[in-house]
């Protein structure tokens, strides 16, 4: 079996233990199954990423001993594909303008009900204030979203998926009433970017023409999406793998703004690659 994987670090930041983790899981996987490891940078948010973040990101990477095929992917440059994916969903009356502020959102949620989830893996869960306008009526500032009940009736029956992680190893199959209650209208684009993180990683993962997605477990509720969006663009589905996360003493999960963790800082330190594999409890090389 072709295995085709990627790591997608947004350059909006230094690289830290939980990206090192994420990288090389991923390398060593393709290298293990005779595969191809694929660098890509997310950098559509062209606000937060930065051309020097992105120099030291593959810096960290050579250093650590990952390897790629060159040149690397940049997302910012997949515009064209995006608007594609969007004129293909439009085409089929999925999609609808959104011109709701967070506040406007939250205005209109009000209380939230006993047993009723308001957050889901695009955040608050829309409670579908803009649903029914036409693209048509779509002005500049305007977000779009994807119409969730006319998207499950357009698939049919819905995907399935499979998940080779531990911790939620197996076949999953997208249910109707999980996402309308626990996802919502979520966004394919934003108001200063082409397409959201959603739309791009399922098109640009296609576009890479990757087999296996390796990934963190804070995304795998997310995968719901992913799947679906695939279904609906008539895209291959790919394996999916959500391996454990790096967490700090407390138990949080590791962000950018945990510069303490960078591997910069690592590296000016005298830390070894092998070293770094120690400390993420992975083999050595």
């Amino acid at each position: 079996m072709i295995f085709r994987t990627r790591f997608a670090p947004s350059p909006t930041g230094p690289l830290h233990l939980g990206h090192a983790f994420s990288a090389l899981t991923a390398f060593d996987m393709a290298r293990a199954a005779g595969g191809t490891f694929l660098l890509r940078m997310d950098d559509i948010d062209r606000v937060r990423s930065k051309p020097e973040y992105e120099t030291q990101a593959k810096d960290d990477l050579r250093w650590l001993g990952v390897r790629w095929p060159e040149p690397v992917m940049q997302q910012s440059r997949s515009e064209a594909r995006f608007r594609a994916a969007l004129d293909q969903l439009n085409a089929r009356g999925l999609i609808y303008p959104c011109s709701c502020s967070r506040a406007d959102i939250e205005a209109a949620v009000g209380a939230p009900q006993e047993g009723v989830p308001t957050h889901g893996p695009d955040g608050r869960i829309y409670p579908g204030t803009c649903r029914g306008r036409s693209m048509a009526a779509f002005t500049a500032g305007d977000a779009i979203r994807l119409d969730l009940q006319k998207a499950i009736m357009a698939a049919g029956s819905l995907p399935e998926f499979t998940e080779t992680g531990g911790r939620f190893a197996g076949t999953h199959r997208l249910d109707a009433n999980d996402l309308l209650t626990t996802v919502g209208d979520i966004t394919v684009a934003r108001r200063e970017m082409a397409a959201a993180y959603h739309l791009c990683v399922v098109v640009d993962d296609h576009a890479q023409d990757i087999t296996h997605v390796i990934r963190g477990e804070d995304l795998f509720d997310a995968t719901r999406i992913h799947v679906l969006l695939a279904d609906l663009l008539a895209l291959p589905i790919p394996l999916y793998h959500h391996h454990r996360l790096i967490r700090d003493e407390a138990g949080k999960r590791l962000a950018k703004r945990d510069d303490a963790r960078a591997l910069a800082l690592y590296r000016a330190q005298g830390k070894s690659p092998a070293d770094i594999r120690t400390m993420l409890d992975l083999p050595p090389a």
